[in-house]
């Protein structure tokens, strides 16, 4: 099975240079703790709750821009990618969301573990998530930026 066949399509934006309030706002509507960033029609960053929590409120900020919290090391994977392969990955990568791109690199859609689960018999998608619960997390607790 396909990614495209198990990913969200109706995917919300945040521009980099919108307020991280403005982000909180869309992801309290959204009901999500992520949001893919995009300037213009390409993919940026993504920004989590953890992200604005951690590198500006902790800290005391709050009237910090999205491109000052969000991490630009992208992970993604393609709408024609095999759903165990994709979830495979990321519980090597220890992520449960991923945005899905077009072979010609544009924001299709967004994939989660959630979604992987519901639409194959898989167990994947189980051992993903055990990947990712046992190992410690991408995020540092220093608030310190990806490079």
């Amino acid at each position: 099975m396909r990614i495209a066949d198990a990913m969200t399509r109706d995917v919300q934006l945040v521009s980099p240079d919108q307020s991280i309030i403005e982000a909180a706002k869309m992801m309290a509507d959204g009901d999500c703790g992520s949001l893919p960033v995009a300037d213009n029609d390409r993919l940026v960053g993504m920004v989590t709750d953890r992200d604005m929590v951690v590198r500006a409120l902790a800290q005391g900020k709050t009237d910090c821009k999205v491109r000052d919290v969000m991490s630009q090391d992208i992970k993604y994977c393609f709408e024609e990618d095999d759903v165990d392969d994709v979830a495979q990955n990321m519980g090597d990568l220890q992520i449960r969301r991923l945005p899905v791109l077009s072979k010609d690199k544009r924001l299709v859609g967004i994939v989660s573990l959630g979604d992987i689960t519901q639409t194959t018999d898989s167990d994947i998608a189980g051992e993903a998530l055990s990947s990712i619960s046992e190992k410690a997390s991408q995020h540092s607790s220093t608030g310190a930026r990806p490079h």
